[in-house]
């Protein structure tokens, strides 16, 4: 039997057991590569993935990269201004095109200078007349499924998925009075951990371990016996804690008068399925996407901003740099906590524990791994 059959089966059997007996997820579920190879081949390769806030890129030419399961892809703002995703490999001699974050009137190759609009069409080519094969028009980079969902650009390599906003409808079902689409984004960073993807994603999606991971900033305004942790959706799970004043950001600007009561002070913490980590309150949101790099490594696209009342306050530079302050402090004590699992998972006497009540979306997010993974 090969090592990810054993992850795979070991998984099953975990999520077999009612929640009210659950368990953690076994230990090869984080560290085995056969596993992570069917990760990558079987969800990363046919979800939807956030590439980011939309409002990122704003002018035509404006483009950022990222990977999905090995593949390059270039996200852009078209001359029409339009969102496009494309392959980032050039069609002659197959070198990456773009790196990074910036904008561009072409796409042009690095290594012999072939040409592409940003449609994707091939512009130029030189000194290719000779080549009798060759007709400029036949050649384009392949386009990358990509949807403009709630201010979110979501990108997929699965031609057959069905849309963000039909997967997804219920996120607006619960969150739509706030209007995330609205929210503006004020920062985007990209980061690297020491920790599997699964353990930063389970962090996220638990507000069990706020008082004591985050004692030095969040902590004492998250109180364990207000959290709701309700039965979650196909595509993603969610809770909700109602804050107090000591985040004044978390809650809704003097200006907005359309929430009342809790509406006012509710956080939605909300794990969209397999990657996207978003919290949301009524004055600031911030999200985590992300993406293995090797079963203890994560990348990380972090960014944040505010709703649209913070963002008009003649205060919103204050506002925003309380924010950042803030959120950076909160990322800190995640990567602690997180990398310390990941040290922790390395021992012969790492045994999977009995969940919480407070970890029902960690349950969920097992089990809707297993039911991916076990399909192939």
């Amino acid at each position: 039997m090969t090592k990810h059959v054993d992850a795979v089966s070991e998984l099953a059997e975990n999520v077999a057991t009612p929640f009210e007996r659950a368990q953690a997820m076994p230990v090869s579920a984080y560290t085995s590569e056969d596993f992570l190879a069917l990760e990558q081949s079987e969800i990363f390769s046919r979800s939807w993935l956030c590439a980011g806030r939309a409002d990122a890129l704003k002018k035509p030419g404006d483009y950022m990269t990222i990977e999905i399961a090995g593949e390059p892809i270039i996200v852009l703002r078209d001359r029409e201004g339009e969102l496009r995703a494309l392959s980032n490999v050039c069609r002659h001699r197959m070198s990456v095109l773009l790196e990074g974050r910036g904008n561009v009137r072409t796409i042009t190759c690095p290594y012999h200078a072939w040409t592409y609009s940003l449609d994707g069409s091939l512009r130029g080519a030189p000194a290719m007349e000779k080549n009798d094969s060759f007709c400029k028009n036949d050649v384009s980079l392949p386009a990358i499924r990509s949807e403009e969902w709630l201010g979110w650009i979501m990108v997929t390599l699965d031609p057959d998925l069905p849309s963000v906003t039909e997967t997804l409808a219920d996120v607006d079902t619960l969150v739509g009075y706030l209007n995330m689409g609205d929210y503006v984004q004020t920062f985007s960073e990209e980061h690297r951990w020491n920790t599997n993807w699964k353990i930063l994603a389970e962090n996220f999606m638990e507000s069990y371990h706020l008082p004591m991971c985050h004692a030095g900033t969040i902590g004492g305004a998250s109180k364990l016996q207000d959290m709701v942790c309700p039965e979650g959706f196909p595509g993603f799970n969610y809770h909700h804690i109602l804050k107090d004043d000591s985040v004044p950001l978390a809650l809704a600007h003097p200006s907005n008068t359309a929430l009342q009561g809790d509406q006012r002070r509710r956080t939605w913490l909300l794990a969209i399925y397999p990657s996207l980590m978003i919290t949301l309150t009524p004055g600031y949101f911030w999200y985590l996407s992300l993406l293995p790099d090797g079963p203890g490594g994560v990348k990380i696209l972090y960014g944040g901003g505010l709703s649209p009342e913070y963002m008009n306050d003649p205060k919103a530079e204050e506002h925003f740099a309380a924010l950042k302050g803030l959120l950076d402090h909160v990322n800190e004590e995640d990567r602690g906590c997180t990398e310390r699992v990941w040290k922790g998972l390395q021992s012969k006497f790492a045994k999977p524990g009995a969940l919480s009540h407070l970890e029902r979306p960690n349950y969920e997010f097992a089990t809707w791994i297993s039911n991916k993974v076990s399909a192939k």
